[in-house]
């Protein structure tokens, strides 16, 4: 009982290490996930901490399905189709190059047995964006950069798990043909693809009968890991099931959810997947002093030598991937006429040097299993955990901290005016829309005249804001000052409120549950600015 109890407040404890490490990446400006590889790595090291680890059949089944479906979720379907060649090239082509390097590479050098070494390589061939996409929004890169390096790792993840799980299953039963691996990899694939698909249309209908905002939140949830489990059940990739469900919900979802699913939606899946991704961090941190024990026969040099190499591998070849492109494939780039191989080299650069490994790579690592079906040990596990965490490591850390530099330097930075003006239009059409459906709705119904005009005000003086940047062509400077005196004044207006309606609590006039209902109703309104 006491050991249970200790373990409780251990986890909660690690829960408090997470929040730390965010906060301080936060201050710092760098993203968390190179606070979560550092901090695991130390937490991992403090000597008389209890060992917690998960069966590695337990791992992809809590891990994975969130992971996925929340990447997935957020995503534009139409955006990935319009770069589809693109993030196709490097989902399935890159994805696989990297696999068969880092396979031969680690069978000759590090002495891994094939199987094995493909499943190092599936592992540590899928990129992950959160890291790029932190620094992408902050500095401003293009739309396409951002685009096609999202768009690529959740395709990827997909491609990349099924030839992990086609490696896994040769290790473990102790047979490979390169045919009927080549056949099942398009098999799975295309039964995940069709599974998630039909699925997403069977579940849609339910979302829009669901009335309470929570209930329908926590609902999201359910198909993800219904899709993965049938989808595992049946032998076809619960993975791509999951990436498509998602794709197909988070499409449909502005049509089905109300204002406050949206808004707590979008609080949940931040929430949940920050902790899926913090313990994965941590519970591979937990486990580094035994994986470092259960390789000690390898020398210092030799473990230097297999990370410098797979390391290399997998930063090398997306660098050459990007700036050979368009010289090594012309015949490529004309039959599948491929944009991205001719935009501006830095801007390739940058692409290439976006390829950080992160979450779903460690889910991987910490999935493989103990054991071969023969009783014997699963062939150099300890090994590839040790060279997952240090390509996640050299990928978040060298290329995560250093990504900033690189796109200040090269200038890869978009002016935003097209995205800008483009928004200012949509926002002016969407308000003109209101502003005539007022008119329908006064006219259909007795709204008093005041109350008509207070509106027909509210929406006619936004119509003047975005008018006055459209006219200008850009957003100048003089409106980017109105628009911030405008939201400074307005977050004064909104202190002002809750100051008085705290005052009102305080001394007892209203309940808290009053309160609370006008703290809301203030929150989103605030929430606009």
């Amino acid at each position: 009982m006491h050991e249970i109890e200790f373990r409780i407040e251990f986890l909660i404890a690690l829960l408090g290490v997470v929040a730390v490490l965010a906060q301080l990446a936060r201050m710092v400006g760098v993203p968390y996930p190179i606070f979560l590889v550092l901090g695991g790595i130390g937490v991992g090291l403090i000597p008389g901490l209890p060992e917690i680890t998960l069966p590695p059949e337990v791992i992809f089944l809590v891990f994975i399905p969130p992971l996925l479906l929340s990447a997935a979720f957020s995503s534009s379907p139409r955006d990935l189709r319009a770069h589809a060649r693109p993030i196709g090239l490097l989902a399935i082509g890159l994805v696989l190059i990297t696999t068969g390097v880092v396979a031969v590479v680690t069978h000759y050098a590090a002495g891994l047995p094939w199987a094995a070494a493909f499943v190092l390589g599936a592992i540590v061939a899928p990129t992950d964006p959160v890291a790029a996409d932190a620094t992408f929004r902050r500095l401003g890169v293009p739309d396409r950069v951002g685009t096609i390096v999202g768009g690529e790792s959740i395709i990827n993840d997909g491609s990349a798990l099924v030839a992990y799980n086609i490696a896994v299953a040769a290790a473990v039963f102790g047979t490979f043909s390169v045919v009927d691996a080549g056949l099942e990899f398009l098999v799975v694939s295309g039964g995940g693809i069709l599974l998630g698909l039909v699925l997403g249309r069977l579940v849609t209908p339910v979302y829009a009968r669901l009335t309470d905002p929570t209930i329908l939140v926590v609902f999201t949830l359910i198909p993800a890991y219904f899709s993965y489990i049938l989808a595992e059940r049946i032998g076809v990739s619960g993975i791509l099931a999951v990436v498509v469900l998602g794709l197909y919900v988070g499409w449909q979802s502005p049509k089905v959810f109300s204002a406050e699913t949206r808004l707590q939606s979008v609080s949940f899946w931040e929430v949940i997947t920050f902790l899926l991704d913090s313990l994965l961090f941590i519970l591979v941190g937990l486990q580094f002093p035994a994986i470092l024990e259960n390789i000690e026969e390898y020398s210092v040099g030799e473990i230097a030598l297999y990370t410098f190499l797979v390391c290399g591998v997998v930063i090398g070849l997306r660098l050459m991937w990007f700036l050979t492109a368009p010289s090594s494939f012309p015949a490529l780039d004309r039959l599948l006429r491929t944009p991205y191989l001719r935009a501006p080299w830095r801007e390739r650069l940058v692409m290439g040097w976006s390829g950080m490994r992160g979450a779903v790579s460690l889910a991987a690592a910490l999935a493989i299993p103990l054991q071969t079906n023969s009783g014997q040990d699963f062939p150099g596990r300890d090994l590839i955990l040790f060279l997952t965490y240090a390509v996640i490591f050299a990928t978040l850390v060298l290329q995560g901290l250093t990504l900033p530099i690189l796109v200040v330097r090269l200038g890869v930075l978009d002016e935003g005016v097209d995205a800008r003006m483009s928004e200012l239009q949509a926002r002016l059409k969407a308000t003109r829309s209101a502003l005539t459906r007022l008119d329908g709705i006064c006219d259909d119904e007795n709204i008093p005249e005041q109350s008509r005009q207070r509106l027909r005000d509210l929406y006619e003086e936004r119509i003047r804001r975005y008018q006055a940047g459209l006219d200008a062509g850009q957003v100048t400077e003089e409106y980017a000052e109105k628009s911030a005196a405008w939201s400074h004044w307005r977050r004064e207006l909104f202190a002002a409120e809750r100051e008085a309606v705290l005052a009102m609590r305080d001394a007892g006039e209203i309940n808290v549950g009053v309160m609370r209902r006008i703290e809301r109703d203030l929150d989103l309104e605030e929430l606009r600015l």
